[in-house]
């Protein structure tokens, strides 16, 4: 289903973590940068993991690795919570799914009062039983 710029602007500020892996750490890093230590292990080519949420602290990291010439990995990962699940559903859109709700229970609540209206009406509802009570015999 087609995404909503509503439904990009609930996965980039929910949903996406960015992990900027380094040989190296800098001398600087943001504030709201994570950073970890990753093992050291035979074939692994990195040495540290940095974890941003926000697209305008991973700009400013990538500034200050690039100004000191170190290389860099990046990745978008998609966060394992419930709260991710709810807001961003895999291969579905939040905006047409909560407009689909909203259309098919205005539906139901319009034919709901629609029909009580209708057999609140005392000569539909002899109708109705007189019809019954063909039907009967």
């Amino acid at each position: 289903m087609q995404l909503t710029r509503f439904d990009r602007w609930l996965r980039e500020k929910y949903a996406y973590e960015t992990h900027i892996k380094t040989l190296r750490a800098p001398d600087e890093v943001p504030r709201n940068i994570k950073c970890i230590d990753l093992p050291d292990e035979p074939g692994r080519r990195y040495k540290h993991l940095f974890i941003a949420n926000r697209t305008k602290d991973v700009d400013e990291f990538l500034n200050i690795l690039r100004e000191n010439s170190q290389m860099y990995e990046t990745q978008i990962i998609e966060k394992n919570s419930l709260f991710v699940r709810i807001v961003a559903p895999k291969e579905k859109s939040l905006t047409w799914s909560i407009f689909s709700m909203i259309v098919i229970g205005s539906c139901v609540v319009f034919a709901f009062f629609y029909l009580k209206k209708l057999f609140s009406d005392p000569v539909l509802r002899q109708n109705m039983l007189e019809a019954l009570d063909i039907l009967k015999s």
